[in-house]
């Protein structure tokens, strides 16, 4: 399969798994939890999942796959491709009845991410890109071509966080943003970190930091924006990840680095 080809085949089974998940929306409840009491898991998580996997064992048996539920199956020594698939990001938004809710899955080609997608079908909003191709709005027949915002100078940037399920983790993470909010425009806490990213890459928030994702919470995410003009980075210019990920326009992105480094945000964790 072509890069596209994985693209719009991530499309074609995260638009089914956010199906299974808002006709199902009403009757959630939570079955278990992770780091903390407050990271829930929804039987929903685990059905999304469960159903993308099952489509991706019928179409590509020889693929590996890494969900944030069952974590790693299969290898990739028979095709190169891996999946990266966060079956319900936003747990907490969907159980309390908010629309900011997602599915991303990701294809990986021999390690390097080259196709994503992420369909938040509450919104209703559904995001598209591969290695080279662009990222795209596909919510509408028309595909709108998406690209990060033209804001130049951090004082006058909307910048989205989110914060850990950690209690102290919490309180670290709060404080260095209180005193990034001077600093900036404002500030916005949207609860999924795949929808943080797709907002960055169409200019609804000018830039996003986080520290505490998981590499399922940014695959999809993190190739939309690269494909809309922006970048994905650490606080020293690295590639980021899960100490810290900076997202943005370039400049504007080390502009918000910058600033985070000042504020001790390398303690976030």
């Amino acid at each position: 399969m072509t890069d596209e080809a994985l693209a719009r085949l991530a499309l074609d089974i995260g638009t089914e798994a956010a199906a299974l998940l808002l006709a199902g929306w009403q009757y959630v409840e939570p079955v278990d939890t992770k780091s903390t009491r407050h990271d829930l898991v929804t039987q929903m998580d685990r059905d999304s999942e469960s159903l993308i996997r099952e489509r991706l064992a019928a179409i590509r048996p020889d693929d590996a796959v890494l969900g944030e539920e069952e974590g790693q199956t299969g290898d990739t020594g028979e095709s190169g491709i891996r999946w990266v698939v966060d079956p319900l990001d936003g747990t907490v938004n969907y159980f309390y009845g908010h629309p900011n809710w997602a599915v991303s899955i990701a294809a990986e080609r021999d390690g390097q991410i080259v196709a994503g997608a992420v369909v938040a079908p509450a919104l209703p909003e559904t995001y598209l890109a591969w290695r080279g191709g662009g990222a795209w709005d596909v919510t509408a027949k028309q595909p709108t071509r998406l690209a990060v915002s033209r804001v130049a100078d951090l004082a006058d940037a909307l910048v989205g966080t989110g914060f850990g399920y950690d209690a102290e983790r919490r309180g670290r993470q709060g404080q260095v943003a209180a005193q990034l909010l001077p600093q900036v425009r404002d500030l916005r806490r949207i609860g999924a970190a795949a929808l943080d990213l797709c907002w960055v890459a169409n200019g609804r928030l000018d830039a996003h930091y986080e520290c505490g994702l998981n590499y399922w919470d940014w695959a999809a995410g993190g190739l939309i924006i690269a494909e809309a003009g922006g970048v994905t980075r650490d606080l020293a210019g690295g590639a980021g990840g899960t100490e810290m990920m900076v997202t943005g326009p370039p400049d504007l992105a080390s502009q918000l680095a910058a600033a985070l480094d000042r504020l001790g945000a390398r303690n976030c964790l």
